[in-house]
């Protein structure tokens, strides 16, 4: 009995030990200033993650969260999906095209046609943050976080790097300890359908993978956010939240007033 106790114990302070990160980046407190349009200013015609929707976030004094894949001839493209089939319409990935075939794929019906990475970032020149998300595919986790952080070397203004992928989390770790990093998560261990072996998505939705890749914040769906683990890391750590996708102005208020940084679609706070 005694033994059982101790063992108890002692698996209780290794996962609260799992759930620290890494606090103090000098470019967190500015963040915390600034609201963030999810995948830009999309809607009524104009689609998301496009150019235009980059626009009208930054006309509006937004931040922009969005979405990047490597192509077949190592730059970057923006868009959400790996597949073309919900975004443009046809059955093609993303991973599969170079940089002059994305003139020929239009967004949503419209005029808007998948935007580069370096577009994105001649738009925006530091005017206002960005939060870049890392869509690895077929382990190219390594490629990606390599290729995006060689085109930001430059960039004048502030950014972070978040991921759903643990692996491109560490890579920034270990490779670009400089850089503003975030895990991406959500309550993804009772999912259906998914491929995914259960112990990963137990995981990733207890951020235990913090301990191995030292997130500066965490970057938790709005409405699993009172998790155990979630309140340890940011009560405990003192772990910044980043709370995703606000879709009203309630949400908004109790992600501000819970001390979130507030990435929104659908309406304007």
């Amino acid at each position: 009995m005694v033994f059982a106790f101790i063992g108890l114990a002692a698996l209780i302070v290794l996962y609260i030990l799992a759930l620290r990160g890494r606090t103090g980046h000098p470019w967190l407190g500015r963040f915390c200033r600034w609201e963030f349009a999810h995948r830009g200013l999309h809607g009524n015609g104009v689609p998301e993650n496009s150019l235009e929707a980059f626009r009208l976030a930054l006309k509006g004094g937004y931040g922009i969260e969005f979405d990047v894949h490597l192509m077949a001839d190592g730059n970057l493209a923006v868009i959400h999906d790996a597949s073309l089939k919900r975004t443009a319409g046809v059955n093609v990935t993303i991973e599969s095209l170079t940089t002059e075939r994305l003139a020929n794929y239009s967004l949503e019906g419209t005029t808007e046609v998948i935007p580069t990475f370096r577009q994105v970032l001649d738009l925006y020149a530091g005017k206002a943050p960005l939060i870049i998300e890392l869509k690895p595919v077929k382990n190219n986790h390594a490629e990606l976080a390599a290729a995006v952080c060689e085109a930001l070397e430059d960039y004048p203004g502030l950014y972070c790097i978040e991921s759903f992928d643990p692996r491109c989390i560490r890579w920034l770790m270990k490779n670009k300890p400089s850089i503003l990093r975030g895990q991406l998560a959500h309550n993804s261990q009772w999912e259906k359908g998914t491929k995914v072996p259960f112990l990963f998505r137990f995981i990733m939705t207890n951020l235990l993978s913090n301990f191995w890749n030292a997130p500066d914040f965490i970057a938790y769906r709005f409405s699993d956010r009172n998790r155990l683990s979630v309140r340890i890391a940011r009560s405990l750590w003192k772990i910044q939240g980043v709370s995703w996708t606000l879709t009203d102005q309630d949400q908004y208020d109790t992600a501000v007033e819970e001390n979130w940084i507030p990435i929104f679609e659908g309406f304007k706070p």
